[in-house]
């Protein structure tokens, strides 16, 4: 499965990214994934794979690309918990840079980019994300409700800090949504809530904690990983882009 190296115009300079794409001469379904917060490395650059490796062709971008490119620091081969707390001193201060303003306009950079990219077919795009780039994910969809036919976020922020906020996003959303939660980014109780503003906004979802985990556990370089939570991560992801983009791959 091949990967190209690519660089996205945005309105603050370009944007390093990589696809993965299969290699076989046709257009194919386009999804835009947001890493985790760590950013690409080589597990992001696997989960592209696989995913391209099922008809699509996947679009990874650097979000923090205004800071350096990817990597934009250095990372250990495994992110274990004691170095989780010093590579999240670093990489805060991106984070809250990383506003609204930024978001949206990334956003319709990326999405530009992707439905251009000749290996690409003209039908509606999926996007999905991981971590801080669930969160991206749920605003990319909202902005683009036109072009964004699915979206998906695991172990991620929903992206909206109150009631009123959360029924502006759902509001505007038209795409397919799955959510992923880890047990210990969401309870019981707020799932509930959660799938009340979903079904009460009209959106067509499933919304789920899945059994075991912790914040994080798509990531095979981290502690968190859980295998059978990645696999269960396939069988909602795959259907959901199968769906909505109509792709038999």
């Amino acid at each position: 499965m091949p990967i190209t190296t690519l660089e996205i115009p945005t309105a603050d300079g370009r944007a390093d990214a990589f696809a993965a794409f299969p290699d076989q001469g046709e257009r194919h379904p386009g999804v835009l994934m947001y890493a985790d917060g760590f950013g690409i490395r080589p597990v992001v650059r696997e989960m592209a794979r696989e995913l391209a490796g099922h008809g699509y062709y996947v679009l990874v971008p650097n979000v923090f690309h205004r800071h350096g490119p990817a990597p934009v620091i250095e990372l250990p081969e495994h992110i274990g918990e004691e170095a989780r707390t010093a590579i999240f001193a670093r990489l805060m201060p991106m984070i809250q840079a990383h506003t609204d303003e930024r978001i949206l306009s990334d956003a319709d950079a990326y999405l530009r980019f992707l439905t251009s990219r000749p290996e690409v077919d003209t039908g509606p795009v999926g996007v999905t994300g991981y971590c801080i780039g669930g969160l991206l994910a749920m605003r990319t969809a909202a902005a683009h409700p036109g072009r964004v036919a699915a979206v998906a976020s695991f172990h991620g922020p929903v992206g909206a800090d109150s009631p009123e906020s959360l029924h502006r996003l759902l509001s505007k959303l038209t795409a397919e949504v799955h959510l992923g939660h880890a047990e210990t980014d969401l309870t019981p109780e707020d799932l509930g809530q959660l799938n009340q503003a979903l079904d009460a906004a009209g959106v067509d979802h499933t919304s789920e904690i899945y059994p075991g985990t912790v914040h994080g556990f798509t990531m095979s370089d981290t502690d968190a990983f859980n295998p059978s939570a990645l696999r269960h991560h396939w069988d909602r992801l795959l259907p959901l882009l199968g769906r909505a983009l109509a792709n038999d791959g």
